[in-house]
């Protein structure tokens, strides 16, 4: 019996009647999956869905058609909403382009809540005020969120949100709620939500405070990567004939005497060449840099965008179930937060300040720490819940806006602008993850009106299938596992982010030299992550910086800064190999990558927190921290170095890499003088009693001069910074 079925039985405190309704409901709708995944595999079997074989330009390539060729439509921006028209332009048979400044998604696409909804809380104030606008805009996202999870299976699935209830008169508040959901979703709802009692909730959600808990309400959503999404739906666009360009800057308009838009003058970020590129239409795509190219085209123009930040922190996976997340819908200042399993740890957020654009968004501690005391307040006093296990932490820029369209521009509007400028410069601004491809094709439903333009045929992006997953099944990991020779977990990644070009991926894994696994050498040993991912992001993905492999193609810098950091020099290695780089250019990616690590993924906050942490350790602890610390610097230097620690480990018999020699090291070096002080160390051990750091390597090895075996003695755990 599937889990889904026992929780289904265990609703009977909400009376024998619903819950024979919930589970007549729950079967039919787990039948009618069932069968889509089967109709789909048949479709594939005989030969009815088909994986494109176009080939992808490269990125030279590409950059010379954008020299030589004239488009219909221009966009720039290449976060979702900027692919999704590009995508949405092509399929019309409009000769399309789109160019990012930075890489796809490095903006606000790839730093969201990794979640596609339709909005219950926007559903909640339209039933509230009766406001049948926000009725239509979540009626619409709900058909978008199910059309995404069906174009892209391999980067979505349907994901359980527990909603925890801690007062009776809230049951069959939330649950009427929750229920109205389902009914506006209709044939498009995922499946059934449901009641737990007391007893359900906790079993499948045991870290949740059992104290006053009076039972939970359960409905779905779906969950996806997002920066692989943006990127599926970018190269979809190339595989169908787009021009796309990443690391290419829009640097003004063109225009004709008349003063309408003719084109772009652009500058390609990595070898500083300038050219202009013609097009009959430009498309404003830019998210929270809007404004930056409506005064482009007019200096004039008031500014409609509205920033707003909003923080996301990563814990380890013991912080969620592995299939279950939560939603905490009343926070001590009114925000909601989300608390979701996502690629095997746990992402909480998010917050909401007002701040300045900026191409660097960085976490702050004060964020962080509300995220923090927030997750206490739901979950058991068993799990301490501790700065030290934030793995990492990061920012996205909500572009939210006001409507130039109308007089009072003023008020915030809840969905996207569109506009047309005087010049034919048309603008699409705010809105969100799950509506882009709705919006995508407003927006080119406009441009052709405003510009002209003569499309061969309408939007074909309904349920248009995006790169990976046209021949893609839920257990095509298994081949990847008997046919070339990957461990369970790197297969059911790969699968899982290439859909069905995983197999395309296996071409470039080198063999391990073990027993088993036969191929697939990891960059990190915590994460499925393998060599052949970074050759194959280099030469079929567009990858051209180590940032864009380590945050967009990988999302290791967003699962654990620490493990990105020491997964670098592998990262630039294979690069470099690939795209020729000398050593001095191997440096100065390795030098950038650390930089963004620091500034956007929650290095620096974290390095800051410890640093600041007060010595706060017991006579006896400081007598006994010294003397290991005296027993590790051999020569009485004042300090310990990396040869002082490779000493001691050949007493113990270990032979450790000196790459990872060198990581440990960096733990306590910081002052990043290449070797550790005494205070340093103290100022570890306080850290760690104190729980702002979850645990350290070098901890641990100082442990075992007390005859301990090495990481018995694990006070903490978590694998935070």
């Amino acid at each position: 019996m599937s889990t889904l079925r026992k929780v289904a039985l265990g609703t009977a405190g909400v009376g024998a009647g619903v819950g024979t309704i919930i589970l007549g409901k729950l079967f039919l709708k787990e039948d009618r999956h069932a069968r889509m995944t089967e109709e789909h595999i048949e479709k594939v079997k005989k030969g009815l869905i088909k994986r494109p074989k176009d080939e992808l330009r490269t990125r030279p390539q590409q950059l010379a058609s954008l020299k030589s060729d004239q488009f219909d439509v221009l966009v720039i921006g290449g976060g979702a909403t900027g692919s999704g028209c590009a995508l949405d332009s092509v399929s019309r048979g409009l000769k399309t382009a789109m160019i990012e400044l930075d890489d796809f998604a490095s903006g606000t696409t790839s730093r969201s809540t990794k979640l596609i909804h339709g909005g219950v809380r926007y559903l909640q104030k339209a039933i509230m005020r009766l406001d049948y606008e926000q009725y239509c805009m979540v009626k619409e996202a709900l058909h978008e969120r199910a059309n995404l999870l069906d174009i892209a299976p391999h980067l979505s699935f349907p994901l359980p949100i527990m909603l925890p209830v801690y007062k009776w008169w809230q049951v069959p508040y939330f649950w009427a709620g929750i229920k109205a959901y389902d009914l506006v979703s209709g044939d498009e709802c995922l499946k059934p939500s449901y009641y737990l009692s007391k007893q359900r909730a906790l079993e499948l959600f045991p870290m949740l405070k059992r104290d006053k808990l009076k039972g939970a309400i359960v409905y779905y959503d779906g969950s996806h990567n997002d920066s692989r999404m943006c990127l599926s739906i970018a190269i979809s666009a190339a595989r169908m004939g787009a021009t796309v360009a990443n690391h290419t800057r829009a640097l003004a308009l063109i225009k004709d005497e008349q003063g309408q838009i003719t084109g772009v003058r652009m500058r390609d970020e990595l070898t500083g060449e300038e050219w202009e590129t013609k097009a009959k239409c430009v498309v404003n795509a830019t998210g929270p840099f809007t404004d930056s190219i409506r005064k482009m085209d007019n200096p004039g123009s008031k500014d409609i965008c509205c920033p707003s930040m909003g923080v996301h922190i990563m814990l380890p996976d013991y912080y969620s179930p592995e299939s279950m997340g939560l939603l905490d819908p009343a926070t001590s200042d009114g925000r909601v937060i989300f608390f979701l399993p996502w690629l095997g740890v746990t992402i909480a957020g998010t917050t909401d300040t007002p701040c300045d654009v900026t191409h660097s968004p960085s976490p702050s501690e004060s964020d962080i720490q509300f995220i923090l005391n927030e997750v206490k307040n739901y979950l058991t006093p068993d799990i301490e819940v501790r700065r030290g296990d934030v793995l990492s932490a990061w920012s996205g820029i909500r572009p939210l806006v006001k409507d130039p369209n109308k007089e009072d521009t003023q008020s915030l509007v809840r969905n996207h602008v569109i506009h047309v400028s005087d010049s034919k410069l048309v603008t699409i601004a705010g809105g969100k993850w799950t509506t882009y491809r709705s919006m995508a094709q407003e927006t080119l439903d406009a441009a052709v009106k405003a510009c002209q333009l003569e499309p061969q045929r309408d939007s074909q992006t309904d349920g248009l299938i995006l790169e990976g997953g046209h021949t893609w099944t839920p257990t095509q990991f298994i081949r990847l596992v008997q046919d070339v020779g990957f461990d369970s977990q790197v297969a059911q990644h790969l699968s899982e982010t290439y859909g069905d070009r995983a197999f395309n991926v296996a071409k470039y894994a080198t063999i391990t030299g073990k027993r088993w696994p036969i191929v697939g050498n990891r960059l990190h040993d915590e994460y499925p992550y393998i060599a052949a991912e970074v050759r194959y992001a280099v030469i079929h993905e567009y990858a051209a910086t180590a940032v864009d492999v380590v945050s967009k193609r990988l999302r290791l810098s967003f699962l654990n800064v620490q493990a990105a950091e020491e997964a670098l020099p592998k990262i630039v290695d294979i690069m470099g190999q690939e795209l020729n780089w000398s050593k001095a250019e191997k440096q100065k990616q390795i030098d950038q990558a650390i930089n963004f690590l620091k500034a956007e993924m929650g290095k620096d906050v974290n390095k800051a927190i410890k640093d600041a942490i007060p010595i706060s350790l017991s006579k006896q602890e400081i007598s006994d921290y010294v003397k290991r610390f005296n027993a590790l610097d051999y020569d009485k230097k004042g300090f310990v170095s990396v040869n002082d620690i490779r000493k001691w480990l050949k007493k113990l018999d270990r032979d450790i890499p000196g790459e990872e020699l060198h990581n440990i090291l960096r733990e306590l070096d910081t002052n990043n003088n290449g070797q550790v002080e005494l205070e340093e160390y103290l100022q570890m051990m306080s850290a760690i009693k104190t729980g702002a750091v979850s645990h350290s390597r070098f901890a641990h090895m100082t442990d075992s001069m007390d005859d301990l075996t090495y990481g018995q003695k694990m006070e903490r755990s978590g694998g935070g910074l």
